[in-house]
């Protein structure tokens, strides 16, 4: 590349900021007046980018409307959330209804069971599970039930990886954390199955848990299926648990990506879909394992609470979700996932643009 073309490339990166910014002016002054009460202007730290994000007023399927009128194509769909679109109307009737009956209950509901149940009928591997809120509380208690019943302390993540932002995900990203808990947490490359059993050897019998997400969402990656299937017949010979992070994977095929690689693990972290776009996560897996949260016998020895866990407005909106993910509908999100990366592709090789564009089925990233 030409020292021209860089001083013509950064000339039109500066054009764009001041575009961005002539026509942003209201999401400017909200984002002003936001870092006077919320930390960093923002409550979540990915959606903020410089000089300020736009400030979202309403969405409609693939569309989103800012404070300041612009309409945008929305690719990120909350992060993967929202496979239906926003505002889907079957969505937004099952939660109005459901508004209408109680938002929360100090109890369990029908629609807990329910979704429940569509759940353990399309994942392979989850016999028992549990709700949570986010992703990052499902991978939580899926490494605290991992350490209970094989009583081993530490876990294996990858490179790249992410698994939300609790201590034991954060270990290699984050200050706060003691060292401690960093001793308890291993790394090792993603696809290099040679690195991961070296691992495995030098950590010795004190080794819980692998945690691998099938298509690495961070950073686009998925796994080949000789790594997958390998660390299946890594962890069952080392009586360590595979535990499958499919939080953003789930929306691949109706039983998630451990259905397109035919690895079934003993754990399995959910998120995003299953909620429709409400904050609803969850973990499960072989019910030997999730028996440690049964409260029938003499207490559970692994506590697990929430005030909000399958909160019905929530799973109601999740059971509308699921029952309209059909075969069907999933052939068509991944095909529109390939799509939209042979496009993508194209026009960066057109324009000379030095971007790769990686992903499987309706998951993309440049």
């Amino acid at each position: 590349m030409t020292s021209s073309t860089v001083g013509a490339r950064s000339l039109s990166l500066h054009q764009v900021l001041e575009r961005y910014i002539e026509k942003n002016p209201r999401s400017r002054a909200h984002f002003e007046r936001a870092v006077g009460r919320l930390a960093g202007g923002t409550t979540r730290t990915t959606v903020f980018f410089d000089p300020y994000p736009p400030v979202m007023v309403r969405g409609e399927g693939c569309w989103t409307e800012d404070l300041d009128g612009n309409r945008r194509v929305d690719f990120l769909a909350n992060y993967t959330s929202l496979i239906l679109g926003h505002a889907h109307p079957a969505v937004n009737q099952a939660v109005v209804e459901q508004v209408g009956r109680g938002s929360a209950f100090a109890a369990p509901t029908a629609n807990e069971l329910h979704l429940a149940e569509l759940i353990s009928e399309r994942v392979p591997s989850v016999e028992r599970l549990r709700f949570a809120n986010s992703g990052t509380e499902a991978t939580m208690f899926a490494i605290r039930l991992a350490r209970g019943f094989t009583r081993r302390d530490k876990v294996l993540i990858f490179e790249g990886g992410y698994h939300g932002t609790h201590d034991y995900a954060a270990s290699r990203t984050s200050v706060g954390i003691p060292d401690v808990v960093r001793s308890t947490v291993v790394s090792a490359p993603y696809n290099d199955l040679e690195a991961v059993a070296r691992v495995v050897r030098e950590t010795g019998d004190d080794l819980a848990a692998v945690l691998v997400e099938p298509y690495m969402g961070a950073v686009g990656l998925p796994a080949t299926r000789e790594f997958m299937r390998g660390l299946r017949e890594l962890t069952r010979t080392n009586r360590t648990l595979l535990v499958m992070d499919e939080v953003i994977s789930l929306r691949l095929s109706r039983g998630g990506a451990q259905e397109i690689y035919g690895v079934v693990p003993d754990l399995t972290t959910m998120g995003k879909i299953i909620g429709g776009g409400y904050p609803v996560a969850a973990f499960g897996g072989r019910a030997d394992i999730m028996s440690q949260l049964d409260p029938r016998a003499n207490g559970p020895a692994i506590p697990h609470g929430g005030t909000f866990n399958g909160n019905p407005v929530g799973t109601a909106a999740g059971i509308a979700t699921l029952e309209l993910l059909t075969p069907e509908v999933y052939e068509r999100l991944n095909s529109l996932g390939e799509r939209a990366r042979s496009r993508l592709t194209a026009v960066f090789d057109k324009l000379g643009v030095p971007a790769q564009v990686t992903g499987m089925g309706s998951l993309f990233n440049i």
